[in-house]
């Protein structure tokens, strides 16, 4: 028998609560048509619902019966190998779905089985390419409780993003909320403490049809979510760039200030002819001087001399980072001048380190930056003691393993 129709019957009240405010959404009923391969989801313990005649007296059971029977199942941990998680999508048990109309009239939400979605060809998403995504992680705690690392930000960056993209976004309350039901419904594939985390990818498309060049004139909220691992291969080792000359990441009036789908299907080209010869990844200059760094393909970059930490500012052109902005903010609690200005390509290759950050990758190490040709190491290829500080002070907070003195967390029970 199918989880959602364990789940159906149960309201929110039976469902764990989150810290910093209880939820006041409720827990939508599930949508259960899609069929899901029984192969995707394993269990470290046999779970029978046979035992339980959901299908037709679900709602006559008690409420303690069901309510322990979807505790038993949300609890149970996914049989994968947790210690070679990689960053690759792994499907699991359900995906968020929230539709809008033009007027930014949202339905109510509800939960389905994760599976394909149908859209029209005529989608304002697949013509025009009005969408934008977001990411987040749930990391689990020592005492099984899960952390969501600052999701407001994630819900206004994506509301800046929309009016930029002429679309309606959801409020920041219903962002959260959506986020909080989404991972509790998948809280099973949360790695275990230390083996990684769970990637919570939102997504808002234009899903009506238009044919002509327009708005389209409905919206679909999507949130899935995958556990992960290190995004680079070499995981919290030195990466190493090559600085792109001819090719672009934004332009100014552009849209490279916001998460937009197109930002990243327009570096895939650069960055395929970079990893082919070996690197890592791509940093890009800006469009005008070309000797101003801009960003790596997903990634914000920083540059460490002595005691100061330079990054590029945010100028419309450079996606203002959330790991970006904690790190900013972390980096001066614990003492180091962080300047945010025009940053030259001269500059970095003359610095003591340098290390990229991003959701995906946290804090990832610069072993070398190659430019024009010519090749500069930092610290024998080594991770640099600043890198290496702000990794460790960073995760830890998101991991629960210090206190949340900037109250970043939230913290889902």
């Amino acid at each position: 028998m199918e989880i959602a129709a364990v789940i159906s019957g149960v309201g929110s009240n039976h469902l764990p609560g989150a810290s910093r405010g209880a939820s006041s959404l409720p827990f939508p009923f599930f949508n259960d048509k899609k069929s899901f391969s029984p192969g995707l989801i394993k269990f470290r313990k046999q779970f029978s619902f046979a035992s339980f005649t959901f299908v037709n007296n679900v709602r006559a059971a008690s409420s303690t019966r069901a309510n322990a029977a979807v505790s038993d199942f949300l609890s149970e941990l996914a049989d994968i190998d947790w210690d070679n998680l990689g960053f690759g999508l792994m499907p699991t048990d359900y995906m968020y779905v929230l539709k809008c109309s033009r007027n930014g009239n949202f339905s109510k939400g509800e939960l389905q089985r994760f599976g394909n979605i149908e859209m029209n060809p005529s989608a304002g998403i697949l013509n025009y390419g009005q969408g934008l995504f977001e990411g987040l992680k749930a990391y689990k705690k020592e005492d099984g409780n899960i952390l969501l690392f600052r999701p407001e930000e994630n819900a206004q960056r994506m509301i800046m993003g929309a009016e930029r993209m002429c679309m309606p976004a959801p409020t920041v309350e219903q962002f959260v909320e959506a986020v909080k039901v989404t991972v509790l419904a998948n809280k099973r594939w949360v790695p275990p403490p230390g083996k990684g985390s769970l990637y919570v990818r939102p997504l808002l498309m234009g899903t009506g049809a238009v044919l002509g060049l327009a708005p389209a004139p409905e919206y679909t909220f999507l949130i899935y979510v995958s556990p992960v691992g290190n995004y680079f291969k070499e995981g919290l080792a030195p990466i190493n760039l090559v600085v792109e000359t001819e090719v672009h990441r934004a332009v100014p009036g552009g849209v490279g200030g916001v998460k937009t789908i197109g930002n990243y299907a327009s570096v895939l080209k650069a960055q395929s002819i970079a990893k082919a010869k070996g690197y890592s990844d791509v940093l890009y200059l800006d469009c005008v001087h070309k000797k101003y760094l801009e960003e790596v393909s997903s990634c914000n970059v920083f540059a460490v001399k002595g005691n100061v930490i330079s990054t590029p500012s945010i100028k419309g052109t450079i996606l203002p980072g959330i790991t970006r902005k904690s790190i900013i903010d972390v980096a001066r609690s614990l003492g180091f001048q962080v300047e945010e200005r025009l940053v030259s390509v001269d500059e970095v290759l003359d610095a003591d380190e340098v290390f990229c950050t991003g959701t995906a990758v946290v804090v990832s190490p610069v072993g070398s930056i190659t430019y024009l040709g010519k090749r500069v190491s930092y610290g024998n290829n080594g991770i640099g003691a600043v890198s290496q500080h702000l990794y460790s002070a960073l995760t830890r907070l998101q991991m629960g393993l210090t206190e949340d003195v900037m109250n970043w967390t939230m913290e889902l029970k």
